[in-house]
């Protein structure tokens, strides 16, 4: 039996990101790894879509370049080579997993291969070792759920519905693909794949796509795929799928669409197997766990997509660094309202904290100021004047409680706003922090001057 300080189960941006954060502290470390490291983040989701969504950026961009002055002859001549597509994902996924090995092995950490299983709360068991530690660290993850759809089980089979991981692995680009589910994967993939020349149809049962953001940014999105090209049906209800032919109710009629791949993109489960013995509370979400990711069970952590709180990379790294610093004797804590949230469609949103629909259910006095990209310098230079900036903030002291951008970056342009709620930052802080010109970042600060008073770049009555 080898014998360590902290045994972190998994290796994704959660589980190597603790076990480099607890060695540092001090600790000897196992990592257990059943895959690659990196998880699904790395390996399957956050970097290989990005790659590939800069492609199809690209390739979008070579398309009206003719409004930017470059004439292209024929561009009929600009072509999708998927082959090269696949190899440029996975040059990038391989390079930067390899770096976040070469992390691994500097900061001393024995990997073990294999799918861990414990026997206690200090008992590890990986193919043929048995590991103990008085701290363990889980971080498995969690998978795809493919709902209880009559015949879906057999299409899943006969290749016809894949799942996320299956949409970066395609041997060719489908001509058309049906997309079940309208959250932050679904709208990803739609754009990637409307933004290179496939048909998309997005089925969603509720009566709007991303459901759970602002009123504003859906509407503003949805408007957007709609204007680009994608077809959305709200309002649906699937009753079968039948291989590429999906058949499903909308407002009281029996339609069907017929598509070459159906990409099922409802949600992900907690990978929660392997681990009962342990006794650890688990609730509809997953892993229950306090402020400091502790488990029920003494010296026992939980961190990322099993816990179900909030199933993004950034949060299931901080997450990790927040269980081994409680091991380590420094309790610290993360305000997931001071969290931010990206999708990568185009144009790309970013937000964080409450939407003004959620403030208003909290009990704030709120007030709202928006400023859009069409009445900034950078954006009309650039040709990307599809969206906005929305600030929330609470009347009573100017505090900013939410920030919701819809623009070509900002994925970016949200850690400005994630920097200023978690130093309590008000809109007056921000309407006087001056911002360079021209950049995108100053709408930050033209909604800013909106909630105090009046912006200075558009005609506010």
């Amino acid at each position: 039996m080898k014998t360590y300080d902290v045994i972190v189960v998994g290796g994704g941006p959660g589980g190597y990101v603790a076990a480099i954060k607890a060695s540092q502290l001090g600790s000897k470390v196992a990592l257990i790894e059943g895959d690659r490291i990196g998880g699904v983040c790395l390996n399957y989701g956050c970097i290989p879509t990005k790659t590939l969504l800069r492609s199809a950026k690209l390739y979008q961009d070579l398309m009206i370049s003719e409004s930017f002055g470059i004439d292209i002859e024929n561009l009929s001549d600009v072509k999708i080579n998927w082959d090269n597509l696949m190899k440029r994902k996975d040059t990038v996924v391989n390079k930067i997993v390899g770096g976040v090995e070469q992390l691994v092995k500097y900061n001393k950490i024995d990997v073990f291969k294999g799918y861990g299983h414990a026997t206690d709360a200090h008992t590890v068991v990986v193919g043929e070792e048995t590991l103990s530690a008085k701290n363990l660290i889980l971080a498995t993850g969690s998978s795809v759920l493919i709902p209880s759809i009559p015949g879906i089980d057999d299409a899943v089979t006969a290749g016809y519905v894949i799942d996320s991981t299956g949409a970066i692995k395609l041997p060719k680009q489908p001509n058309s693909i049906t997309i079940l589910g309208g959250g932050v994967i679904a709208i990803e993939f739609a754009t990637l794949f409307n933004s290179l020349g496939t048909k998309v149809t997005i089925l969603q049962r509720s009566d709007t796509i991303l459901k759970n953001l602002d009123a504003d940014v859906r509407t503003t999105i949805q408007r957007h795929l709609t204007d680009t090209g994608v077809e959305i049906v709200t309002n649906s209800s699937i009753s079968r799928v039948d291989n590429g032919t999906v058949h499903y109710t909308h407002e009281g009629k029996e339609l069907s669409v017929t598509s070459d791949i159906i990409l099922a993109s409802l949600g992900r489960t907690p990978n929660l197997k392997g681990f009962e013995p342990l006794g650890i509370k688990v609730d509809k979400r997953g892993v229950v766990v306090d402020e400091h990711m502790q488990t029920n069970v003494k010296g026992v952590y939980a961190i990322g997509d099993m816990c179900g709180k909030m199933m993004l990379a950034h949060v299931a790294s901080a997450e990790g660094i927040v269980a081994a610093e409680a091991i380590h004797g420094d309790k610290t804590s993360i305000n997931y309202h001071k969290v931010p949230s990206c999708i990568y469609s185009f144009p790309e949103v970013g937000v964080i904290g409450y939407s003004e629909e959620a403030a208003i259910e909290a009990g704030y006095d709120v007030g709202t100021s928006m400023f859009p990209l069409s009445a900034n310098g950078k954006a009309v230079a650039e040709g990307e004047t599809t969206g906005f900036v929305k600030i929330v903030h609470d009347k009573k002291y100017g505090e900013v409680i939410g920030v919701h951008i819809v623009a070509s970056h900002a994925t970016d342009m949200i850690a400005e706003a994630a920097v200023s709620m978690e130093l309590e930052g008000t809109i007056y802080d921000i309407a006087k922090t001056v911002h360079p010109h021209p950049t995108l970042s100053e709408i930050v600060m033209e909604a800013a001057h909106g909630a105090v008073d009046k912006p200075i770049h558009i005609i506010k009555r």
